[in-house]
């Protein structure tokens, strides 16, 4: 508040210091640069020459993904440009893609230090946190098989696994709400009741707790999770321009506050797991992880804000996998579904076949499922609705392509460009779940399918890559197999992505649902 009443001596205070900050900071940059020296046998990295402070921010426009995409058929699939004051490696092609992050995979695994990332779970978090370590390397083995444990396991009231269970009850409460607002009124958005049903599973790997859809801890979650998504996409020009940092941001404001009531949100529930945490019977995620502390040999009373910290940067991101993405996907797929209704037919005509309108879709059947699993990849492929991976970070001086790449280069993985390269698919711009299709067309095309780049590659791969494509399957198969999708009469589809950490489509209104006959 200090700073939004400032008068004007001090602002022009607050201008004789920063002018020449910033200047000091430009004549660093271009020193820098020129004297960077080149090892024998390496190329500089080319790019498009930027402008003093700003680099290439004007450039990119409102779909960075396409203006990259564009700029790479001139400068190639490792180029550079500059956001801010700040020089980063742009990575396009598959192959290039694959040598950098799977075959030189230690050389790219950091994450860079913008200025956002320390707000989110103090800095600590395994997604978006500087470290990359061996402390983070068993942090993130130990989220990656709590979420197998509470997704895989068999339930105790039923024969089916913790996952499909969860997913079956908030399906069949979606098929039931689905037919109530249709008796309500004749057409409706079903993003808002995804939304809760997807916030609703992963709570109860993580939490133990299925709610009701109207309990306000719930919807404070799921408010917090689109603020977040919200917040990360109109980015922050702090990151790039260190200036800027010093100076008042509403948007800036807005994240810090957000990501500290998820915070304090995620702690709470701990603290009330602690109180009833019973080592004989662990209920869930967060469960798991308080034993796993416990077991670690520490002084629990000196270290228990430091437990709780690291369990909550551990669940919170658990939280930020299973949630937003899932999300999106779904949305994506009933977009296209009702965007192309005889492709809509073909998957439920084949759920019909092999499962029948009985029986309730498992994991299982994904094998006997073919032309399913092709919508899901096509629909992954076609919205890349996760245009760029989280930011990397190159931890050494390496090479790549014969191209020097310096430490602590900041890394942009273009996965739009990939999903979307001439090269790699047949009229990629064309919606076809049949690309992915084997010639005998009884199953999939691995080798195609492992072209799709929607959750990243190696080591910063996503943790909850296999539990969202569960989810999302299971979702899926258990709507269309009882439900049919349309819009109202003369209502138009705009499937054209709105571009943002994850890109939305615009939101529709005249969704029309009903029961199968």
């Amino acid at each position: 508040m200090k700073v939004a009443l400032m008068g004007s001596q001090d602002i022009i205070s607050v201008t004789n210091i920063l002018i020449p900050f910033a200047l000091s900071c430009l004549v660093f940059v271009i020193v820098k640069s020129f004297w960077q020296r080149i090892p024998q046998g390496l190329k500089r990295l080319p790019g498009p020459r930027g402008y003093p402070l700003i680099g290439n921010m004007l450039e990119l426009g409102k779909n960075p993904h396409l203006t990259l995409t564009q700029m790479s058929k001139k400068y190639g699939d490792v180029m550079q440009i500059h956001l801010g004051t700040r020089p980063v490696l742009v990575l396009s092609g598959l192959e290039t893609i694959k040598q950098a992050l799977t075959k030189q995979g230690e050389d790219f695994l950091g994450r860079p230090d913008l200025y956002s990332f320390q707000f989110i779970g103090d800095g600590q978090s395994l997604t978006f946190g500087k470290d990359s370590g061996e402390i983070w390397k068993a942090k993130r083995k130990l989220a990656q098989n709590a979420l197998k444990t509470f997704s895989s396991s068999i339930s105790p009231t039923s024969s089916t696994c913790l996952l499909e269970e969860h997913v079956s009850k908030e399906a069949d409460y979606l098929v039931i709400k689905f037919q109530e607002l249709m008796e309500e009124q004749k057409s409706f958005d079903p993003y808002r009741y995804l939304v809760v049903s997807v916030a609703n599973v992963i709570c109860a790997m993580c939490f133990g707790k299925r709610y009701s859809h109207d309990d306000q801890e719930l919807l404070s979650m799921v408010n917090l999770g689109n603020e977040f998504g919200e917040a990360a996409a109109s980015g922050n020009p702090a990151d790039f321009i260190p200036v800027l940092q010093y100076l008042p941001s509403r948007t800036m404001k807005a994240f810090k506050d957000l990501n500290q009531r998820f915070n304090v949100f995620v702690e709470k529930i701990i603290m009330d797991h602690y109180t009833s945490f019973d080592k004989d019977n662990i209920r869930d995620i967060t469960d798991s992880l308080i034993e796993h502390s416990q077991n670690e040999n520490v002084d629990e009373n000196a270290n228990m804000k430091f437990l709780n910290r690291k369990i909550a940067n551990i669940v919170g991101d658990l939280f930020g996998a299973g949630f937003d993405t899932v999300t999106t996907a779904l949305s994506w797929s009933l977009m296209y579904m009702v965007t192309y209704p005889e492709i809509q037919k073909k998957v439920q005509e084949e759920i019909d076949q092999t499962i029948g309108r009985e029986r309730k879709p498992r994991l299982s059947d994904r094998s006997m499922l073919p032309y399913t699993e092709a919508f899901i990849l096509e629909m992954f492929r076609h919205s890349s609705f996760l245009p760029f991976t989280i930011p990397h970070c190159t931890t050494r001086d390496t090479a790549l392509n014969g191209f020097y790449i310096p430490k602590n280069l900041c890394v942009f993985v273009n996965q739009w460009q990939v999903n979307h390269d001439e090269k790699l698919w047949k009229d990629p711009s064309t919606f076809n779940p049949e690309r992915f299709l084997a010639a005998s067309g009884t199953g999939i095309n691995r080798a195609e399918s492992e072209k799709v780049l929607t959750f990243g590659l190696g080591k910063r791969r996503c943790i909850g890559e296999n539990i969202g494509k569960g989810e999302v399957f299971l979702f899926l198969t258990t709507l269309v197999q009882k439900l049919e999708f349309s819009v109202c009469n003369g209502a138009t589809v705009d499937i054209t992505p709105q571009y943002g950490l994850t890109m939305k489509h615009k939101k529709c209104e005249r969704f029309q649902i009903k029961l199968r006959s």
